[in-house]
């Protein structure tokens, strides 16, 4: 039996256009300088607070971040509404649900940076609900990379952390299954370079979806 945690942005769904606009009229709001999709890509995976005050060069989430995360959170169903901006599958990514969700020899959960509200609108929108046993978020975990979030998601289904693989696009998500002793794999369609998640401790990359069953057989 095995443990598969999904990442959410950048894994199951591109959003980097969605995080970004919202981001954009967030800074714009508080007067700061318009963020490039590169820092904006920089910080996806990290909880909302510690992503604002790092692309504000922040040493730590102070009152303005906190407040520029309530203004985010606002802003966000607005834009999510707006043409272009849906947080759409990878291609084989539904294939690759659908598949594990047959096998008896795993269980999928979610391990994401995004609220829980922004995670089941994803899981419902795609109609992935049903195959997720387990989930952690930003409103249930420490920021990534602490382990917590796979800690906690083995405890509840009873797996161990050497029977779980953390599939993620970002150097958070490697460096979080490393902290837990779980198994990174990462994959390449995201917004982390192979460089930088082999730097941050990917035990394997993936180039497709499908890619994935080989590493799980």
């Amino acid at each position: 039996m095995k443990l598969v945690l999904f990442d959410c942005d950048g894994t199951l769904v591109n959003s980097a256009a969605l995080i970004h606009e919202v981001m954009v009229r967030t800074f714009a709001q508080f007067g700061h300088t318009r963020p490039t999709m590169e820092s904006t890509k920089s910080i996806i995976g990290l909880t909302l607070d510690i992503a604002i005050a790092r692309m504000l060069g922040k040493p730590h989430a102070d009152d303005e971040a906190v407040q520029m995360m309530a203004c985010y959170k606002s802003f966000f169903p607005t834009v999510r509404a707006e043409a272009g901006y849906e947080e759409s599958l990878y291609d084989g990514i539904a294939d690759l649900i659908s598949t594990l969700a047959a096998r008896d020899d795993i269980l999928i959960g979610a391990v994401t940076g995004k609220s829980r509200r922004g995670l089941d609108l994803v899981l419902n929108g795609h109609g992935f609900k049903p195959h997720f046993i387990v989930s952690r978020t930003a409103d249930d975990c420490p920021s990534k990379p602490h382990p917590a979030m796979v800690t906690e998601c083995c405890d509840e289904t009873g797996m161990d952390a050497a029977d779980t693989i953390v599939v993620g696009d970002a150097i958070y998500d490697m460096q979080m299954a490393k902290a837990a002793g779980a198994r990174a794999l990462g994959v390449s369609w995201g917004y982390a370079s192979v460089d930088q998640l082999q730097t941050a401790g990917a035990d394997v990359i993936v180039d497709h979806p499908a890619d994935i069953l080989t590493h799980l057989n």
